[in-house]
């Protein structure tokens, strides 16, 4: 994580000491971490999977919408996030590797630093029952 910004470093720090499922892209959105309670709901470790494109965890976790609809990778709310600099949030279904498709709701928000400069984007999320 030394090459990353000192904003991404603390967001992963914060996101590694929070019971609350976090995801951290940098600004290409391709994925930088996730923190332990969001492995309970993708499926998977992060140790076992690491650093990710944009689209190979998009592909790896295959968001769709309530008609069953692949989300563009583009409308995923932390690639809104990115491209709008502005929170973003939206209700999806994905489906981790081990098979268990679940309903989560995520809230993206960018990640500015000094200067205005965008260093990535923090996605927020949490399981709905069934």
């Amino acid at each position: 994580m030394s090459h990353n910004p000192i904003e991404v470093i603390l967001a992963r720090q914060l996101a590694s000491h929070l019971a609350m499922p976090m995801f951290i892209v940098d600004p290409a959105g391709d994925l930088l971490f996730y923190n332990e309670p969001a492995e309970a709901i993708l499926g998977r470790r992060f140790e076992e999977g690491g650093w990710m494109d944009s689209g190979e965890w998009s592909d790896t976790f295959r968001p769709v919408d309530e008609n069953g609809e692949v989300v563009d990778s583009k409308e995923l709310p932390v690639q809104l996030a990115l491209t709008n600099l502005r929170p973003a949030h939206r209700r999806m279904w994905i489906t981790n590797p081990k098979g268990k498709k679940r309903t989560i709701e995520v809230t993206a928000f960018p990640l500015v630093g000094l200067g205005n400069r965008c260093v990535g984007a923090v996605s927020i999320f949490w399981e709905l029952p069934e």
